[in-house]
């Protein structure tokens, strides 16, 4: 056991299961998953626990480009060429002057404090890079919709690209300036082009095949040409050391613009990349170095506080110039502050180039992501959610099941299917049984029609149910509030004050009296999908006394059952 060493398909199963920890945890603290799997990644790497190996991490890199190669067509997916023209025609200003603006500050900044130009230039051009995949994700994750959810994502696509752009240009210029340019600088700035149209015409073919097979082919073939294509394009873009996230989000535009199926596409891909992506960030954070944020020193900050002030003053003022509202201008800055993969991948392309110049760049550039990388989800789910783009099922936490209520669960299943009765409880149970309903009422008091919207959150909060009886004044049930229905209504704070239960409430024609049969209950449930009925008296106003749950009638069933036998 001294030389136990873990094999890396256990590595792969402890990243997966402590991110799921990790996962429920982020609900109860109201954080987004994208920072708890970063930071789960944090804990059991190098930096702290050391539990997984960094060599095995190195393995998992060509699962962790395909996660990213995905999440990068599923934005360009968002874009049709009618919805990018309006999209454009509001943002190319704001994503012109927070580009200038963050390049401008970064730069300006590193030197004042003594940093030397051409360090200051090439941070300044990594400094405009905002990480794809964790930006999007999160806006995935909270199923946001709106105004602020649509710039974001095409900032998100014209800051790599303008990266990228600034990065290779700046670091011609440098060399030119330092002579250490092999040709001519229009030789090589006509290198960098050809790269980067490559990179997008690789990307069109991409997109055209899989429209074009997705057109015959039978839909349980579609993730097997999906995943052949990502990955074949993926292998040519290292091959030929090309930009490989221009591929796959161009490779996204054009499926949009190409396909009948492209809604069905995005699907398929969403299990598939939904665990990679989960894989993506667990094996990111482990490679995040708490150690280089303090190295990073003063320069460190002064790159961080720079950076940020850029992004934010950045879209402010073209906003206000261009008397956008107060919403974009004060909250779509924050959703830029993530960064990871991009600058990541340069500043080790600048090691590579010139370790003296490139050495001091990715030093800080590791240590800035750690803050950036943790921050970077907390800022986005704060903007949506004060702008009001998140449904207010995603903005609460909410759980149908404590654990105790979980394993009676668990064990009624067994039970049922021990007795051949795995989806229902047979007919002679239900009407043999002498079970009431006034034995399963769990008492509440229900929701007053007149409760002010905190407290009807409140109360979904500290609630495992998934409905809601809605009382008047004489405590008669006037409706429900179902949970699942709360993905509709748009969590906005600014409304909050003027919304009432009453507002939020669904018709039910389902009820209970306590001295009705549990065979009653039973039959209800049958041709309802809510997880509860509420039990009101007989005489008016016909009193809400409670609820009764379907988890307690079939376990109260299956108990009967057990007995008579």
């Amino acid at each position: 056991m001294a030389d136990f060493q873990l094999h890396i398909s256990g590595t792969l199963g402890l990243l997966l299961g402590v991110c799921l920890a990790a996962g429920v945890f982020a609900d109860l603290l109201h954080l987004p998953k994208v920072t708890a799997y970063l930071l789960v990644g944090l804990l059991v790497g190098p930096s702290l626990l050391d539990l997984v190996p960094i060599d095995h991490v190195h393995i998992f890199e060509p699962i962790l480009k395909l996660a990213m190669a995905l999440v990068l067509f599923n934005l360009g997916c968002e874009f049709t060429f009618a919805k990018f023209r309006r999209i454009a025609r509001r943002c190319l200003i704001l994503s012109a002057a927070e580009i200038f603006a963050t390049f401008s500050l970064v730069t300006l900044g590193l030197l004042v404090f003594g940093a030397p130009a051409s360090m200051a230039i090439l941070l300044g051009c990594l400094a405009v890079a905002t990480a794809p995949a964790t930006t999007i994700l999160v806006l995935k994750e909270f199923r946001s919709e709106g105004p602020i959810t649509e710039k974001t994502g095409f900032l998100v696509a014209m800051n790599n690209l303008a990266c990228i752009l600034l990065f290779e240009f700046g670091f011609l210029f440098i060399q030119m300036k330092q002579g250490g340019a092999a040709s001519s600088f229009l030789s090589q700035a006509g290198i960098v082009v050809t790269d980067i149209v490559g990179s997008m015409v690789l990307g069109v073919v991409g997109g055209l095949v899989i429209s074009y097979g997705c057109g015959f082919l039978n839909s349980k073939r579609w993730l097997v040409l999906l995943v052949a294509t990502v990955t074949f394009l993926l292998g040519i873009d290292e091959s030929l050391h090309v930009p490989y996230m221009l591929t796959f989000f161009v490779m996204g535009v054009t499926v949009a613009n190409t396909s009948d199926y492209k809604a069905k596409i995005v699907d398929e891909l969403d299990h598939l990349s939904g665990l990679l992506a989960v894989l993506f960030f667990a094996a990111h954070g482990t490679e995040l170095d708490a150690k280089a944020f303090v190295a990073a020193g003063a320069l460190g900050v002064v790159y961080i506080v720079s950076r940020i002030l850029g992004k934010w003053l950045g879209i402010y003022v073209a906003a206000k110039l261009t008397n956008q509202s107060n919403e974009v201008r004060v909250w779509l800055g924050g959703c830029l502050f993530a960064q990871a993969g991009a600058a990541i991948a340069l500043s080790t392309i600048a090691v590579e180039r010139n370790p003296e110049l490139g050495l001091p760049i990715q030093a800080i550039i590791l240590g800035s992501v750690v803050l950036f990388e943790i921050i970077g989800p907390l800022f986005i789910r704060k903007s949506l959610i004060e702008t009001g783009e998140v449904p207010l099922a995603q903005a609460i936490h909410h759980t149908s099941r404590t654990p105790v209520q979980q394993f009676q669960a668990v064990v009624d299943r067994f039970r049922a299917a021990v007795r051949n009765a795995e989806h229902t409880v047979d007919a002679e149970t239900v009407t043999t049984s002498r079970v009431k309903v006034s034995d399963l009422i769990r008492k509440t008091k229900g929701i007053p029609q007149s409760a002010n919207f905190d407290d009807v959150i409140d109360h979904i909060e500290h609630s495992h149910d998934n409905t809601y009886p809605v009382v008047d004044d004489r405590m008669g049930v006037v409706g429900v509030i179902r949970y699942p229905l709360l993905s509709d209504v748009m969590f906005d704070h600014s409304a909050s004050q003027l919304v009432r239960a009453e507002d939020l409430v669904s018709e039910s024609n389902a009820i209970l009296h306590p001295d009705d049969p549990a065979a009653r209950a039973f039959e209800l449930f049958q041709n309802e999908t809510d997880d509860c009925i509420p039990v009101v008296t007989r005489v008016e106003p016909m009193e809400l006394l409670g609820v009764v749950r379907r988890s307690d009638v079939m376990h109260a069933l299956i108990t009967q059952r057990r007995k008579r036998k």
